[in-house]
């Protein structure tokens, strides 16, 4: 069963997580997640040995600190959020400004629960860069304490790295199954972390001469528009497209509603 994220993340897979997951190996020895934003499906899998990792240091931290010390996340949060209700906007902002400086990874939580959308922006600078959600108060501290003992108790004996997907699963071995969810080709650098196509390519490749299993969320299609990458059709046995919901912007543009359907390729 999945459980409700303790942290927003852009390109979330928490709708499509069980879909994804159906199409797992029964059989993991050691699971890695190279791109773990925040982990909607590592939350839903469940693994009994798990590998995460992501580029972004703050994100790691603060699942560390999830695993070591709950309560002082949780505390934290709700000192934040009673400080954002009682001062109003100039607070978002004062802790935006300390993030950029500090890059704390207790005020990555905060800004990621009250900024617009839960969106994870930064400018050319590497500042995060996104506003207060005016019309909502974030989430509440009593509904996030829950949310976050819960993932505490799942990600115990999780080991989480701040690496790239090459360093994070260089030592994988047949057995064990690699799930990849870097940011899409078609998002250009709009969010952390963009990667440089063509070495993604050589190095699913590379997982492919080492036998090791992978499954890739990645480009796929809004209504009748393909933004799919072309993938070597070498490196796959099956591509799936899995339905992610509908499009807001066509809605909003022509009042169109058009399904947005994400990629899954397999190699196994």
């Amino acid at each position: 069963m999945k459980i409700n994220p303790f942290i927003k993340w852009s390109g979330s897979k928490r709708s499509q997580a069980k879909e994804i997951v159906s199409y797992f190996p029964k059989s993991i020895d050691i699971y890695y997640e190279p791109f773990l934003g925040s982990g909607a499906v590592i939350g839903y899998l469940k693994p009994q040995r798990a590998v995460a990792s992501d580029i972004n240091k703050p994100l790691i931290e603060l699942w560390k600190e999830l695993q070591r010390d709950p309560k002082s996340i949780s505390s934290y949060y709700r000192k934040q959020w009673n400080s954002l209700q009682k001062n109003g906007h100039t607070y978002f902002y004062k802790i935006r400004d300390k993030f950029n400086k500090e890059k704390s990874h207790m005020n990555f939580l905060f800004l990621t629960r009250t900024c617009v959308n839960g969106l994870i922006r930064y400018n050319k600078s590497g500042e995060f860069n996104n506003s207060l959600h005016h019309t909502r108060k974030g989430i509440h501290p009593d509904r996030l304490e829950k949310v976050i003992f819960e993932w505490s108790t799942v990600i115990q004996k999780y080991i989480f790295e701040n690496f790239d997907y090459k360093k994070t699963t260089q030592h994988a071995k047949k057995g064990d199954f690699v799930y990849l969810d870097p940011p899409y080709f078609n998002t250009g650098t709009r969010y952390f972390g963009a990667i440089d196509h063509q070495e993604f390519i050589d190095y699913l490749s590379d997982l492919n001469k080492r036998g090791i299993r992978f499954a890739l969320s990645y480009d796929g299609k809004r209504g009748e528009k393909s933004f799919m990458v072309d993938i070597p059709k070498n490196l796959y046995k099956k591509h799936i497209l899995i339905h992610s919901g509908n499009s807001t912007f066509n809605k909003v543009q022509n009042g169109k509603v058009e399904k947005v359907y994400e990629s899954l390729y397999l190699n196994y």
